[in-house]
Formats: C-alpha cells, structure tokens, sequence
C-alpha cells in the first residue's frame, strides 16, 4: 500500500530556484519532491512531524448528503403527523394555560434533536458501573419507545473493553496498593473542602500540589482549579478582556471558545494548524490594529490546544512559538489532552518538540485525563500566577479542589517524574506510545480513513454516513467493544466519526481484538474508504510561508 505519511522536510533538497537561507523555498515554503507536504522550516523540528488527513470519495459525500436530506424529509413528515394527532410527541411542550406567553421551548431548534438524534441517542450516555479501566461494565438498558425513555432490566455487560475514556495512561484504577494515599487523604481531610482557596479552602495538599506542577513543568510556579472546563473558560477573562485580540485556531474546545466569548476581547478565528493564515491575522493586527481607532492592540493572545480532541492532530508548536516572538504576542497552550499523552517522559507539546516552557505564556492542562483524577492547572511565570490567584473568577468563587482528588494526582505526577524509582510512570508514557503506533498503522493497513498525528492517542475513524454511525456503535457494543461516535454539529456534516482512545492499560490481546472486530465490521457496513490520496487537510500545509530569518 502506498505511505500515506506526511514526511519531514528538512529545506536541503535541490529544487526549483533553489531553498534560501532558513531553509524555505521561494513560492510558499515547501519542498514538492514526491508526496513530501508536511512540516516545513526544518531548523525548528527536532524529528518528523508526520499527520493523516486523507479525503473521502465524491460517493461518499454525496451518500452522506443524501442520507441527512432523507432523515431531514422524514422528521418534517413526523413533525407534520405530530402536529395533527397521527404520532404521539414526546418532547417538551408549552402547557395549555401558557399559549399567550411567550415560548420557553422553540419548536424548531428542537427539530435536530426531535428527529434526528433521537434515532441514535441509545448510542450515548450508557451507565458504567465499574472504575473505567482498560475494561467496564454497563448497565444493560432497553427502550420501548423509541429511545425517548429507557428501562434498566437489571442485568450488566461484563468485561466491555473501553475505547472511549480518557484514560491516557491507565492511572484510572482502583488497585488498593496503589491507593493507599488517597485512602489516607479521606480520612484525614475528608471529601469536601466547602469553601473557596482565598477564604478556609487553601489546604497544604493544594500548595504541595502545585509545587509539584511547576516541578514537573518546568516553570516558576503554577495554580490548580477544581474544573477543568473552568481553568479555560473562568481563566482567559481574566486575562484579556475589551481592546484585545484573540486569534483562536477553529478547532478549539468548546471552554476556550466560551472563555474567550466572556472576555469581551474580539476574536479572529485561524485555519486549524494553518500557520500562512496564523501569521497573516498576526500581521493586519500588528499592521491595522483596531477597527475604526487603527489603535495598537492592548495585548494580542494566541489560544491553541496541544492534541485537538475530535482530529487527533497535533498543533504545529514550533512554528506558532516563532510567530508569537516575532510578532510580540502571547501563546496560550492547553494541554489537556496532551499533558501526560505525549513527550518522552510525559511532559506534553512543549517535550515533544523540544520547546522551552518559558516561551509558552500560559500553559493550561487537565488532571481529568492522563491522572485519573479532576481538575486543572495554569502554569506558567510566577507574576502570571499571583495575577490569578486574585483576578481569577474561578480560583476566587469555586469550591477548591477535594483532597482525595488531589492526592490522587500527586501519586499520578510522581509516579511519572519516577520519585518511587520504579519507572512505571515512565514505562506507561512509552507504552501509550507503543499502543498508538501499533492501532494506528493496523487501522491504515486494513484500508480506514483516520485522522491525525501518528503520536496522537486521540483515533479518529472516519465513517461519514448517518445511518452508520449508529450501526457502528451498536454492532461493536455487540462484540463488548465500547466506542464513541460523533456526529454533527459537533463534527462538520460530512464527517462523522468514531473516536478511539487508546491507553497505555490496553494490552496488545484488547487491541488486536478490536482491531478484528474492526475489519469485520468494516467490511461489513464497507467503511474502509481509504485510496491513500493526498487530501484538502493536507493542502493547507502546504501554505506555510514563514520567514524567520526576519
């Protein structure tokens, strides 16, 4: 078959006029030589970065297109049998005494959810009743009306291997020797906290904490936050506000998008890892400034994840760092996914690529996935933290963090940086590796369209029709394989997916299990897509014109 990987171009090659002095070409950056359109601006990546985004067939598009116009079709004659007594409604209705007021419940916006989602919801929210490990159990369920309401029969799933959580590392457990700690955290602090960190809930855990978080970052000093959703959202209004510029890649999470809507700073929108469009909004800002005013930006801040959590792809590091400098802006990196994932001892992104911590304004990063815990951190300069400790609405209004929770993550963080001397944090970093390498090739070799970085735990495989998106799910819920699908809006209408996550708690006997129910499935509902052609994702990289020799 033929090597889909987008290579590392190292600007050495003779060609066309030839590379200028920092290794880029003359026309756009790129070095054409074969299928060669990856990473360019060689002298700033430290080893290949290889990513997957390969474009399905017209047919597919187009069958997809069809299948919502059919789905669609169908719930206005639904709607229409609803409306005149023929189907009964289930969805939220206004009571007769309130026809005069005005409409709590929009009839239309629930359109979607009425005729479309409903067909598949018994593909989400299933109960687990056991620790989400490499394996869970579910609590069985049946519907009688259509997924509209669910009865429990009593029975469970036993033994279902878990392909969905976020279990990047395995440390969602509850082996009793390795709990011990948060056993004793319980019992001497108890559960709750009650109040927040600045009036009786900044407990000696939280400060030995995030000691350990700058420890481990590498940075002056760090602050945790008992949500992870908040550390975004609550924390970037505090950090920018009216008279700023937010340049945010379109494929943000959802709290950093809502975080940046709350600052009040405009926001421009950049082509997810698109670094000519990153440095052409960096260029107008600098340029143009304000609208109308033309005055300078109070502060311009770039906000970008480490691994995106619905592409597996991994953001261009290196290359955002040398525009941020260049331009005087400041980089805000939320690790979530990334924290613990990648790097050769953990240490996310910034390890990755070899970047300095201290060139990253704001590091943010979750404790919910890689330490099989809750909350976040905001790390970063010791000026940056002590600013938030008192500006930051999170840290002034939420409950702080519980002290099982936090000991939790204590254990997770020191088992990684190897204070116990056992190198299992680190045998599990390089096993997470090993897994992601090893799923990713077999699902390429059998013919699937994933997406991606090749070191990214995060699997994306493409299945882009509606109807197999629940097929999917349910047939490999058959083969007690549990999967998360995901369909619009949260992906775009032609891309739905299912997403993988793979841990380092899989053995290589779960893995090869899925990866043959897999192939039987996706010959059997013909999801295997892939013609190992160059696709529109990747055209985007092939735009980079950054000259970092200025």
């Amino acid at each position: 078959m033929a090597d889909l990987r987008i290579p590392h171009c190292n600007g050495t090659h003779a060609g066309l006029n030839g590379p200028r002095k920092n290794g880029l070409y003359p026309r756009n950056g790129v070095c054409k030589a074969g299928q060669q359109n990856g990473t360019v601006n060689g002298n700033l990546y430290k080893k290949p970065f290889m990513e997957f985004f390969e474009e399905a067939p017209m047919y597919v598009a187009v069958l997809t297109y069809i299948g919502f116009g059919i789905v669609t079709l169908f719930g206005y004659l639904r709607d229409f049998m609803r409306a005149w007594g023929l189907e009964k409604c289930y969805m939220a209705e206004e009571r007769a005494q309130q026809k005069d007021f005005v409409p709590l419940y929009q009839d239309f916006e629930n359109f979607y959810t009425r005729n479309l989602y409903m067909r598949v919801r018994d593909n989400w929210n299933r109960p687990i009743s056991s620790v989400p490990g490499p394996q869970f159990d579910l609590m069985e369920r049946v519907t009688d009306d259509y997924n509209w309401t669910y009865r429990f029969t009593g029975k469970e799933i036993k033994d279902v291997i878990n392909m969905g959580s976020y279990n990047y590392l395995g440390f969602a457990e509850n082996a009793p020797e390795s709990l011990l700690t948060v056993k004793e955290a319980v019992e001497t602090y108890g559960v709750g906290v009650c109040s927040t960190r600045q009036e009786l809930g900044n407990l000696d855990k939280h400060m030995e904490l995030e000691d350990l978080v700058a420890q481990f970052l590498g940075v002056e000093s760090a602050m945790v936050f008992g949500m992870g959703f908040a550390t975004n959202s609550m924390n970037i209004p505090a950090l920018v506000g009216k008279g700023c510029l937010i340049l945010s890649d379109e494929l943000n999470h959802t709290s950093l998008v809502l975080g940046a809507r709350l600052s009040g700073a405009t926001i421009q929108i950049f082509k997810h890892n698109n670094m000519q469009n990153l440095e052409k909004l960096l260029q107008d800002a600098v340029v143009n400034g304000q609208p109308r005013t033309h005055r300078t930006w109070k502060k311009i801040l770039i906000l970008v994840e480490g691994i995106y959590s619905m592409e597996g792809s991994i953001c261009r590091l290196p290359e955002i760092v040398a525009l941020k400098k260049k331009y005087k802006a400041f980089l805000y990196l939320d690790e979530a996914h990334s924290i613990g994932a990648v790097g050769a001892t953990g240490r996310g992104v910034v390890e990755y690529f070899g970047i300095d911590p201290s060139d990253v304004d704001v590091l943010m990063g979750t404790f919910t996935k890689s330490f099989g815990a809750a909350g976040g951190y905001i790390a970063g300069r010791k000026t940056l933290v002590d600013f938030l400790r008192t500006h930051s609405h999170s840290a002034v209004y939420a409950a702080s963090m519980s002290s099982p929770i936090t000991e939790q993550i204590i254990r997770v963080m020191k088992c990684i940086m190897n204070h116990d001397n056992t190198f299992l944090g680190l045998r599990r970093v390089r096993q997470l590796g090993e897994n992601t390498k090893y799923f990713r090739q077999r699902l390429r070799d059998m013919g699937f369209i994933i997406y991606g970085n090749e070191d990214s735990p995060v699997v994306p495989v493409l299945l882009y029709m509606p109807a197999k998106v629940g097929a999917f799910a349910r047939h490999m819920l058959e083969k007690k394989i549990g999967v998360v699908v995901v369909g619009f809006p949260a992906t775009p209408i032609t891309e739905a997916r299912a997403r993988f996550c793979i841990s380092a708690a899989h053995t290589k006997e779960m893995l090869d299990q899925v990866l043959d129910s897999l192939d039987e499935i996706g010959d059997f509902l013909q999801l295997k897509y892939s013609r190992h052609s160059r696709s529109a994702h990747s055209a985007l990289y092939d735009k980079t014109n950054l000259d970092l020799d200025a």
